[in-house]
């Protein structure tokens, strides 16, 4: 199957040379006069490739392509821009809003094509990368359902996640990460018995050491996402407690990632509210004060404290609201 390439341009010279060379070599190309149709093109139907012109009246180049990286769906699109601008002011800002490539005008037809054959390698990289996210994405649904106590668990912690991490003052992007991380962050429980998970009495020393491998097989699990910096020392450390007592590695205090303070405090309301087989979930009230009880030693004081707030005014997300994730799409 042809890769499909937009080429958006508003000079109908350059937009008609772009489809003879390219159709003559079997892509498929779809046009675009504007910034705005080329988004709403993007929007109706995802391309391989955009092929975009720096100068057009109203939105540039720049501007498209900022959008563009904006959105999660379009951030690993691969962009080329089009200039006849050989400066270097102008490809710093290129860079900077998100393009992967320049193709100068007029174009030399062997440039262009080796161009475009490498940004598309490059797409056919990401589309392989994504399919691993899929892939992780389920395994860690498969995690929840091995516990039918837990149903809803992991949406639940990346839906309060995502909300604490807003409330702190994440920007965006990196509150998107610790959604990830919520939803993530038992997934190394993959690696651990059945009879280890679902046992209903207390756990034996070789048990709890057993269960205490869990973050590490996490980590493990999800190196291979593009985004694995940001979220594997989530999973790896959301069970580091602030003063230091907690595993796998006794962080103290900051040392312990952002993300990872957040999970651990809203993992323990969750696990404190909710209904198990062996006793009945804590009513809020109860749930809040030993979070507040534990505040300075378990958990980053100012983090119990907004997340309170959120619980108190009424605001901590339903799963039913949780957007899904990518690997749920």
């Amino acid at each position: 199957m042809s890769a499909t390439i937009l080429a958006v341009d508003d000079d109908t010279r350059s937009i008609e040379t772009l489809r003879r060379v390219l159709e003559r070599e079997q892509y498929t190309v779809r046009i675009a006069r504007s910034g705005i149709e080329a988004l709403a093109e993007i929007k109706q139907q995802m391309p391989d490739l955009v092929l975009l012109d720096v100068s057009m009246p109203g939105m540039d180049g720049f501007e498209v392509c900022r959008r563009l990286r904006e959105h999660e769906e379009t951030q690993l699109l691969p962009v080329a821009m089009l200039t006849g601008l050989n400066d270097d002011e102008s490809r710093i800002m290129g860079l900077e809003n998100g393009a992967d490539d320049f193709i100068n005008k007029p174009f030399e037809r062997p440039v262009l094509l080796a161009r475009i054959r490498s940004l598309l390698r490059v797409r056919r990289l990401t589309d392989q990368l994504e399919s691993t996210e899929r892939v992780i994405f389920t395994l860690a649904a498969t995690v929840e359902a091995r516990d039918p106590y837990t149903e809803g668990h992991l949406r639940r912690l990346a839906a309060y996640s995502h909300a604490l991490a807003q409330e702190y003052g994440c920007e965006p992007r990196k509150a998107q990460y610790i959604r990830y991380g919520g939803l993530l962050h038992d997934i190394g429980k993959i690696g651990i018995r059945e009879a280890v998970l679902q046992k209903q009495g207390p756990l034996t020393t070789e048990e709890f050491a057993e269960m205490r491998r869990h973050p590490e097989i996490g980590a493990h699990i999800v190196s291979p996402l593009r985004f694995a910096t940001e979220v594997g020392p989530m999973v790896l450390h959301h069970h580091e407690r602030w003063d230091g007592q907690g595993y796998p590695h006794g962080l103290v205090g900051e040392n312990i990632p952002l993300g990872a303070r957040i999970i651990a405090v809203v993992d323990s309301y969750d696990a404190m509210t909710t209904n198990r087989p062996y006793r009945q979930g804590l009513p809020i009230d109860e749930a809040i004060r030993r979070l507040r009880e534990g505040r300075g030693t378990q958990w980053q004081t100012e983090l119990v404290d907004l997340f309170v707030g959120i619980v108190q005014r009424g605001e901590l997300p339903h799963v039913e609201d949780v957007l899904q994730s990518r690997g749920n799409k």
